[in-house]
């Protein structure tokens, strides 16, 4: 039985009453989402650690406005738009003792003292100047202004300019006409100009000699120049070096703290690469317009090499990587292309790998950079030695799948830092789950600091350096807490306690945590807490209308069970008070692949489908979520299970799951459907194309189609490339598998959708017709992304899954 408060509420924001939720519909549910109202985001600590900021819409504004509170004053305050303007950005650089701190605004370097509270704006340019740093000792700041790199004394004076990179002149700009080249009796043309001048300079170098040799005043002038020309030469500064880097783009441009060394990375863009148009159909100038977008899977990727400037030899050199160990490894799949396999064999190339970093210790000592290999097999954390350009091994993560999880990012090395001038610590899936380890940069000697069937997900190291602060799932796989523990290892103390979704924010003085928390049922709202374990965490905000309220949201029964391989499957059931005597069932299907959804669903966009789930349930439906093999917070293997086969272990998860359906709630086998959106859609085609007496009815939404035809980044991990790997990609690719279909299938798309393009349903499309498959239909919706955001797309979209479940599955 539902529940509902017998009292109607006053909405004091409008002045008028509020309804109660009642009965559920698609239209209620899909209405613009601040009905429900609006949850805090972007949660962030002032440098003085007094103000929390949020993004928060209270009132159901237009828009979202900037609110802070203090630990002291609970009771959030809007900032008005001088106060924003005056703030400061959350990244910058901090001085050693934390007292000040460098950071850029507007393109401009700015100064901010703690302890004093004043700002200082040090440079005033029409350039942009950025990432601005301290210097070793402290008594500089170090920026970059378009390709190069500056000092600038700490009170702004003596500013030296430390890299001098030049790239060609463009080609073939028009010079000017000479001048009198359409004069008469020049010799005409080009030709007769070239002439005139020849002329004119010989007639001018006989009158200079003439002068020198008649006048000895000249004479004498000439010797003094020669002399002071030689002095000059002689007192000048040292040039800065030229370095040449043609087209090439710089970027991570670093000084060492002991200011003997540069280090930069040079990329090249891709060759030939060949990028997507997605068109635009309903626009204001009344024509279609292109919106340029991404590549594909496979196409050409862009080069990087690092190098370092030496500024003691003033001399160049790049990072060396041919030595690293198994630089030349060739992956596992290979050996499916018996012919591929023996021309890399041949070749015995190095693999092309990118180089971040480097990562100096305080006091310039020691570097560390990460090494990761293009095709995402390796990464590899090594020792630099700056004098020579050469590396040293201190751990390898090999794994024939893709390197991945938690704190492990390719694009910025990840949670990596130095806890003090020989130990770095940094993340690794070695054991099997995200976890934090810590390596002697002297004997690459490695020791694990936590360990367990859990990830850690955040990582930061405290202030005095002898504890790591963490995010991690170790009481639930879907539920997280913030911990502490020693650097030196030790058993992790747990500093929250809310059970659901905690996102902790530290305040820059370690005494406070704003936290950001959820639980299945229930929107996120920001708390407050000291940090200290068993304190009492304050909520600050009460974000939910009275009509959300008024609806008693389900909290989804969550269990695991066993998937044919003996892995645990969590999952979570919607169940009818009464079910439809044509006992049906509904699975939702998450997106993104890695990703969870099963614990804590509110941290995601799929807010308006749990609602539509409870509307499911309220008319007898049994309703059923799972985290399948490839989502987040289950360690590697679930991680990489869908390695070279998308539609495999993860589609059968979802067909186990439907047996447990049945032999566990009563459902009807021969009502079975399913929807999902994204990774959701290309499951929903799989399913219907591949488990066809499985799935009755099923809605796919912005589905990929044919996995040839997405991004590179994602695919290629999973996939490796169509060239290479073209087994992979014809196994998990639904459009391989359409004659497959028998059920009733209903896709819908966006047409501008820049992830997923309209382009791959219009393929799969194209290929149904040509099957003569009936059974089908494809709903377009002509201004949507890939993210739907008009609620007439949502309820248009959402009005459509339920007629096909209400016509397909309730008979």
């Amino acid at each position: 039985m539902k529940k509902f408060f017998t009292c109607l509420l006053l909405v004091v924001s409008t002045g008028s009453f509020a309804q109660k939720l009642d009965k559920l519909t698609v239209e209620k549910i899909m209405r613009n989402p601040k009905w429900i109202g609006t949850s805090p985001t972007n949660v962030y600590w002032g440098d003085d650690s007094r103000n929390i900021y949020f993004t928060w819409n209270p009132d159901s504004a237009e828009r979202a406005e900037l609110f802070s509170i203090t630990p002291n004053n609970l009771k959030p305050q809007k900032l008005s738009l001088d106060e924003r303007r005056a703030m400061r950005p959350t990244n910058g650089d901090w001085n050693k003792k934390h007292t000040i701190k460098l950071y850029e605004k507007n393109g401009d370097i700015f100064v901010f003292d703690l302890k004093s509270g004043k700002t200082e704006q040090l440079t005033s340019t029409t350039e942009r100047e950025s990432n601005p740093t301290f210097s070793g000792d402290e008594t500089k700041i170090i920026f970059t202004q378009g390709d190069n790199l500056f000092s600038l004394k700490l009170n702004g004076s003596q500013l030296t300019q430390l890299t001098n990179f030049t790239r060609p002149s463009a080609a073939g700009a028009s010079t000017p006409a000479p001048a009198g080249s359409g004069r008469r009796g020049g010799g005409g043309g080009a030709r007769g100009a070239v002439a005139a001048q020849t002329a004119a300079g010989k007639q001018d170098a006989w009158l200079k000699d003439q002068q020198l040799d008649i006048f000895d005043i000249i004479k004498t002038k000439a010797k003094n120049e020669k002399l002071t020309a030689a002095e000059r030469k002689a007192m000048q500064v040292k040039p800065i070096k030229e370095i040449a880097i043609d087209s090439k783009q710089i970027s991570d441009l670093k000084l060492s703290p002991n200011t003997r060394y540069i280090t930069y990375t040079l990329t090249k863009p891709a060759e030939g690469s060949h990028n997507v148009i997605v068109p635009n159909y309903v626009t204001a100038s009344g024509y279609t317009e292109d919106i340029p977008n991404r590549t594909k899977v496979g196409t050409p990727q862009s080069a990087s090499e690092s190098f370092i400037y030496d500024l003691q030899r003033d001399t160049v050199y790049s990072i060396v990587t041919k030595n690293i160990p198994g630089i030349k490894d060739l992956p596992d799949y290979v050996k499916d292309y018996p012919k591929q396999l023996e021309e890399r064999k041949t070749q015995n190339e190095d693999r092309k790998v990118t180089i971040t970093g480097p990562y100096w210790s305080e006091s310039g000592k020691n570097a560390i950079v990460t090494v990761w290999a293009e095709d995402n097999k390796d990464r590899w954390l090594m020792k630099l030695d700056p004098e020579t350009g050469k590396l040293s091994l201190l751990d390898r993560q090999r794994d024939e799948a893709w390197i991945g999880g938690p704190g492990i990012n390719s694009y910025d090395s990840g949670n990596l830092g130095w806890v003090d001038e020989q130990h770095i610590y940094f993340q690794s899936e070695a054991s099997g789950y995200s976890h934090i380890y810590v390596v002697d940069v002297a004997t690459a000697e490695k020791k694990q600091i936590t360990s367990g069937k859990w990830e850690v997900q955040g990582l930061k190291l405290s202030n005095d350096k002898k504890d790591f602060y963490f995010t991690a799932n170790i009481d639930h796989p879907g539920v997280t807490a913030f911990y502490r523990v020693p650097v030196i290892g030790g058993s992790p103390v747990k500093l929250t306690a809310m059970v659901g979704g905690n996102e902790v924010e530290l305040s820059p003085d370690e005494k406070w945590l704003a936290i950001r928390y959820s639980y299945p049922n229930k929107p996120w709202e920001l708390f407050i807490q000291a940090n200290k374990p068993g304190a009492k965490a304050v909520q600050v905000t009460n974000s939910v209308s009275a009509e959300f309220k008024s609806y008693a949201w389900r909290s989804p029964e969550i269990f695991t069970f066993k998937n044919r391989y003996g892995a645990d499957i969590y999952a979570r059931v919607y169940t009818p008070a009464h079910a439809l005597p044509s006992h049906p069932a509904v699975i939702f299907v998450h997106g993104a692949g890695y990703l969870q959804d099963v614990f804590y669903k509110w941290s995601s966009s799929y807010f308006r489908e749990y609602m539509f789930n409870n509307m499911l349930a309220d008319n007898g439906y049994t309703v059923l979520e799972i985290d399948y093999t490839g989502s987040a917070g289950y360690g590697r293997d679930i991680r990489t299970g869908i390695y070279r086969h998308m539609g495999g272990k993860d589609l059968t998860d979802h067909v186990d799951a439907v047996k447990l359906l049945v032999e566990k709630y009563g459902v009807n086998p021969k009502n079975v459907g399913l929807y999902g959106g994204s990774y959701g859609g290309f499951i929903t085609l799989m399913a219907m194309f591949t488990q066809p007496d499985v799935f009755a009815a099923g809605a796919a939404l912005r589905s990929v189609t044919d996995w040839a035809h997405y991004n590179h980044g994602y695919t290629s991990n999973i996939l490796n490339e169509p060239f290479n790997d073209e087994k992979a990609y014809k196994l998990s690719s639904p459009i391989y598998f359409a004659d497959g279909l028998k059920g009733r299938l209903l896709m819908c798309h966006g047409m501008v959708d820049q992830n997923v393009n309209f382009q791959d349903i219009v393929r799969l499309s194209q290929r149904l017709i040509e099957l003569h498959k009936k059974n089908w239909e494809l709903a377009v919706f002509p201004v949507e992304d890939h993210g739907f955001v008009e609620p007439s797309s949502w309820t248009d979209e959402y009005s459509r899954i339920y007629k096909l479940f209400d016509e397909t599955l309730n008979k």
